[in-house]
């Protein structure tokens, strides 16, 4: 094989196999009589190595440490991890699909896409011009798209509260102290009825812990001004509290 041939049979850019010969990682086969090079199939299974272990995370460096200590393996042993890892690629990419397919039959929206358990959770909330009811729904689509399917749980835990037609008054509440400062007297009683609002069966799908505490928690608070900053981290204080004590019940 020459080395467009090789390249593309791994998947890479002839520029790539260049730079791999050059920094030592892949060793550059003899060349024939015209000039080119021949690479073997051992040298194709190693490019392949090389690019599959970059596509993890590893560095160059660290590709060439465990390179080392694969010095001597059989090809067949080799050859055989990599069929493994293809059929761990096709399993992957199945998954995306039937996940994609979800999506698709969901409906659109200008916040999507949207899982479908999110899209069913919103479908059942009622239309409101609340701000504070925006940047939940925000919030949601955020946790929709870092969680990889994790929340798939919590939001049908939540279907109660969107359909509780009092959450709407609380929205209200919550717009009304968007210029108000963090020792606002109404920050407290709001929270607690708030916290109030969220059935038991979110306490399930909560992992124990301060959420607040999270990198997703501080994204969360940050995006409100003082006085409602306060009143979501009462709120999210008063769940962990209800999730510990319901672990030690």
């Amino acid at each position: 094989m020459r080395i467009g041939e090789i390249a593309a049979l791994v998947g890479v850019t002839s520029r790539a196999v260049r730079h791999y010969h050059h920094i030592g990682l892949l060793p550059e086969p003899a060349r024939q009589a015209n000039g080119y090079r021949a690479y073997t199939v051992r040298e194709a299974v190693l490019l392949a190595r090389i690019r599959r272990l970059t596509e993890i995370g590893l560095s160059l460096d660290e590709v060439r440490d465990v390179l080392a200590d694969d010095a001597g393996r059989e090809l067949g042993e080799v050859l055989a991890e990599l069929d493994a890892d293809l059929a761990r690629q096709e399993r992957e990419i199945q998954e995306r699909r039937q996940v994609l397919a979800a999506l698709l039959e969901a409906p659109l929206t200008s916040d999507g896409p949207l899982s479908p358990a999110l899209a069913a959770l919103l479908d059942h909330a009622p239309a409101t011009t609340s701000p504070a009811a925006a940047k939940d729904r925000e919030h949601l689509a955020l946790l929709d798209a870092a969680g990889d399917g994790a929340g798939a749980e919590l939001f049908a835990a939540l279907r109660p509260l969107a359909e509780n037609p009092g959450v709407l008054a609380l929205y209200e509440r919550l717009d009304a102290l968007e210029g108000a400062g963090a020792d606002d007297p109404r920050i407290a009683p709001l929270a607690a009825e708030l916290a109030a609002a969220v059935p038991d069966e979110v306490l399930a799908v909560i992992p124990e812990g301060e959420p607040s505490a999270t990198g997703l928690g501080r994204v969360l608070l940050d995006d409100y001004p003082p006085a409602q900053r306060a009143v979501v981290r009462r709120v999210m204080e008063e769940l962990a509290e209800r999730v510990r004590r319901r672990g030690t019940a």
